[in-house]
């Protein structure tokens, strides 16, 4: 299923995690990739993807998040 450009889901890739279109690379591994601090041109050539592909994963979780609402709970 595609859910976003270059991203897709796939019961039997990954158990359906989204992930750049015709790898098993998830979103998931590419934020946290990002989120450690790995420049995004050393994400693209270690794992064989475009630039293109890593700004897809970005806008499609950047669409997740703005989904959701967050509560504060506990306060």
């Amino acid at each position: 299923m595609k859910l976003a450009e270059r991203i897709v889901a796939d019961p039997e890739i990954l158990g359906g995690k989204p992930v750049v279109a015709g790898t098993r690379i998830s979103v998931e591994f590419v934020l946290g990739q990002l989120g450690r601090g790995i420049a995004l041109d050393d994400v693209a050539r270690d794992y064989a993807l475009s630039r293109e592909d890593i700004l897809a994963a970005i806008r499609f979780a950047a669409s997740a998040v703005g989904r959701d609402a967050y509560v504060a709970l506990g306060r």
